[in-house]
């Protein structure tokens, strides 16, 4: 009879541990904004997109905070990132700029990586950084659907 007991026990304990709290790694610089916008491949701005590696800034009101960066990155898979800086509120200086596969931030030259959405040169001072924010990019036909 013990051996049930201590059976659920377990079972408890460990459903208890697989329990996560991401409430912290939300990123308090970034409002989440909601948005639906379609990126027409064959018009000549979003052309771009029809190579593997290439970016484009997508700056329509209302598309994320300061714009989104859309990037092909092969096989008819594609990523969209915010285009403002993820580690602090936005600002006159917060919009990134891009160099080919790199985003700079120009408010402290932090420098980000458009295929991954990852920090290149994040500091090691202990404190606690974000890699860009990453909206839901969705091929369909000739269009890159994407949306938050």
């Amino acid at each position: 009879m013990r051996f049930p007991i201590r059976f659920s026990t377990l079972i408890l304990f460990l459903t208890a541990l697989s329990c996560s709290n991401d409430e912290g790694s939300r990123n308090p610089f970034l409002a989440d904004v909601k948005f639906n916008f379609e990126v027409n491949l064959n018009l000549p701005l979003y052309s771009p997109l029809t190579n593997i590696g290439n970016a484009v800034l997508v700056e329509s009101q209302g598309v994320g905070v300061r714009g989104v960066y859309v990037v092909n990155t092969g096989f008819d898979l594609f990523r969209a990132f915010e285009a403002s800086c993820p580690n602090h509120a936005p600002s006159s200086c917060s919009t990134m700029e891009s160099n080919g596969q790199v985003a700079t931030c120009n408010c402290e030259e932090f420098e980000y990586n458009l295929l991954t959405g990852q920090q290149l040169n994040r500091p090691d001072d202990g404190e606690r950084y974000y890699d860009m924010l990453e909206y839901r990019a969705v091929k369909s036909g000739g269009s890159v659907l994407i949306s938050n």
